[in-house]
């Protein structure tokens, strides 16, 4: 592996992560199971609660249950262990916006990212789409790498990247369809790798509730909710239960 190698893989994980398609924790209110599962038959499922504001998944983690509570209005994030009946608790910095904060082409998708800085440099079409250009800059252990990204207008989506090793992430609105019941939006994202064949992901995006209720991916392994129910949800479901303690953040080790 060269020495430029594990910068590029950073710098490509991050800009999955700022791209990354998050519920609107400021719209409709609903709950959903969370089933994935892999070309071997094996599944796992979990729960997800959106409330106004706020965000509950429940999981299971290597055999043990896992909550994780978001609270955009208060800019908190519990992560629960009921075995152990203790939890984990995360702040947003003084000043940000939140834990997630609803996608949008002119948020700056490298706020709070330490070593990553988004400029604004206009807008373009993709794909036929209008969308707001982002140059990304990413510092690794004193180098420096350059990449862009181009944001939906109208959905916030993440509609192209593109990576210093030449690699390009393409998203492309290809029909509508029906899922659980809903009319929901179907996308195909392209990633191409220099000398390999390009490799495709499906999403199928739910205008109403703003996030992605299935993606397909290469391999065959799919993620998707199902159950969804639009209701108001109980407060008690977004608050630190009674008798948990909180546990200290690990600290990276050198």
């Amino acid at each position: 592996m060269t020495k430029q190698q594990p910068m590029i893989m950073c710098f490509a994980l991050a800009s999955l992560f700022v791209g990354n398609v998050q519920a609107d924790l400021s719209g409709v209110q609903f709950s959903a199971d969370m089933i994935s599962s892999g070309p071997d038959g094996q599944t796992t499922a979990g729960k997800m609660f959106v409330g106004e504001g706020r965000m509950r998944m429940e999981m299971t983690q290597q055999g043990q249950n896992v909550i994780r509570i978001s609270d955009q209005n208060r800019g908190v994030e519990w992560i629960l262990f009921p075995e152990q009946q203790s939890y984990l608790e995360q702040v947003a910095p003084p000043g940000s916006e939140g834990l997630a904060p609803a996608p949008s082409a002119e948020t700056n998708p490298c706020a709070n990212l330490p070593g990553l800085t988004c400029t604004r440099a206009g807008e373009e079409d993709v794909a036929g789409r209008p969308a707001v250009k982002w140059e990304m800059v990413m510092t690794h252990e004193g180098q420096t790498m350059q990449g862009a990204q181009w944001i939906d207008r109208e959905r916030g989506l993440p509609l192209r990247h593109e990576m210093p090793n030449g690699e390009t992430m393409e998203l492309s609105l290809i029909g509508t369809e029906t899922v659980e019941g809903r009319q929901v939006e179907k996308w195909e994202m392209i990633t191409s790798v220099p000398d390999q064949a390009p490799s495709r992901t499906f999403q199928w995006y739910d205008p109403q509730l703003k996030l992605s209720v299935r993606e397909e991916f290469p391999g065959g392994y799919v993620r998707e909710l199902t159950s969804i129910r639009i209701a108001e949800q109980p407060d008690h479901l977004f608050t630190l239960p009674a008798g948990y303690q909180r546990m200290e953040m690990p600290q990276p080790t050198n």
